[in-house]
């Protein structure tokens, strides 16, 4: 069979990235309520919240690892940024550009790999590169008026720890949990569940 086959979404996985998506959208508007409310949690460092950061980035690793096609990452993150938006996310519109950049951190992990590998590695290297995109947009974004070393560095530098943990380990888990529940028996995902 022609591997180009492989990389041509079906209905399913329209469906079900949309899906992922669409829970992840409500998911960010509900986050970014907890993000407010924990401000003063990190009052001590104000750096240190972006060690929640990760949540919002959950989907563009969680559809890569699902779907398995290329464009997966990018659309659940990108789609999820838009539900946000007409939830109305604090941020408004902006958060769309940066749901894209977010997407395109995991999609190019992905791609990396020619859409071949969905192992744990792989997975850590879609949330760091994730991270990485979102940390760039806020630092030159939200953050251009902080202090470099004392805020925007750590900053950045704990959004892509959180991105790989969160997202990156987080996603793999929630695609093995998902397998085991037999959820996703028509996914090559399927294939991923733990030994009984």
């Amino acid at each position: 069979m022609d591997h180009t086959d492989n990389n041509r979404w079906r209905t399913i996985d329209i469906v079900v990235a949309s899906v992922i998506a669409v829970a992840f959208g409500v998911i960010f508007w509900a986050w970014g309520l907890v993000w407010s409310a924990t401000e003063a949690a990190f009052a001590f460092f104000p750096p240190a919240q972006s060690l929640i950061y990760g949540v919002w980035l959950v989907p563009a690793v969680l559809g890569g690892l699902v779907i398995r096609k290329p464009g997966a990452a990018l659309y659940c993150e990108t789609v999820a940024a838009i539900v946000s938006a007409l939830l109305g996310s604090q941020w408004a519109s902006i958060v769309i550009l940066q749901g894209v950049m977010q997407g395109l951190g995991a999609e190019l992990a992905f791609a990396a790999f020619r859409y071949r590998s969905f192992r744990l590695p792989t997975a850590l290297l879609a949330g760091a590169l994730t991270g990485v995109g979102a940390a760039l947009f806020d630092f030159v974004y939200w953050n251009k008026t902080y202090d470099l070393t004392s805020y925007r560095i750590p900053y950045a530098l704990l959004t892509v720890v959180s991105a790989t943990v969160i997202a990156g380990a987080g996603a793999w888990a929630l695609t093995r949990a998902l397998a085991n529940t037999g959820v996703l028996d028509r996914f090559p995902a399927a294939r991923d569940r733990a030994p009984i």
